[in-house]
């Protein structure tokens, strides 16, 4: 797979059969094997449906971004605007929600490319930082975002169809 013709842009209301169907899958091919299937199935059905991403795509407080490659789908990240947990000392610190690259794009740079971008949308919405929360079971994904400036300043628990599990909160400032 090469990188000619990636290509970035903010999803429209109709990217979202074909965002929920990524979306969904890319969290079951990261997460699955680790989870209950229960409890997987229950956070696919509420997370990922059509309804779910129409309502992210439309409201004003996310910012869903895509990455296209020959015209695929190979990459999405969310910012979204709202509260933050307690370990988030900075007022001015915006969530990146989601952020998946398919396992085939993997290697490409393509998450670091996403990352320009995420980093230019949270400016857009007034962010000075930029926080996340990532599984503490997720080794891969802590050592990305740790190599892209992040650090870690504490957990909140994330639910997953009803399966409570620690996730790692770590923030990053934004710079120019």
């Amino acid at each position: 797979m090469r990188t000619t013709h990636l290509q970035f842009r903010r999803g429209l209301a109709g990217d979202a059969p074909a965002l929920a169907e990524f979306a969904a899958r890319t969290f079951f091919e990261t997460f699955g094997a680790d989870n209950d299937p229960t409890h997987m199935q229950a956070h696919l059905a509420e997370a990922y449906g059509i309804a779910q991403q129409s309502a992210e795509l439309r409201d004003p407080d996310f910012a869903t971004l895509l990455a296209t490659l020959d015209d695929t789908l190979v990459a999405y990240a969310q910012v979204r605007q709202g509260s933050a947990p307690a370990c988030v000392m900075e007022a001015d610190a915006i969530e990146l929600h989601r952020f998946y690259v398919d396992r085939p794009a993997h290697g490409l740079g393509i998450a670091q490319r996403m990352m320009e971008q995420v980093r230019a949308v949270a400016r857009e919405f007034g962010a000075r930082h930029l926080w996340l929360g990532v599984w503490e079971r997720n080794p891969r994904a802590i050592a990305f975002y740790r190599k892209a400036g992040f650090v870690d300043v504490g957990a909140h628990l994330f639910d997953v169809g009803g399966d409570r599990q620690t996730d790692r909160v770590m923030i990053a400032p934004l710079g120019a």
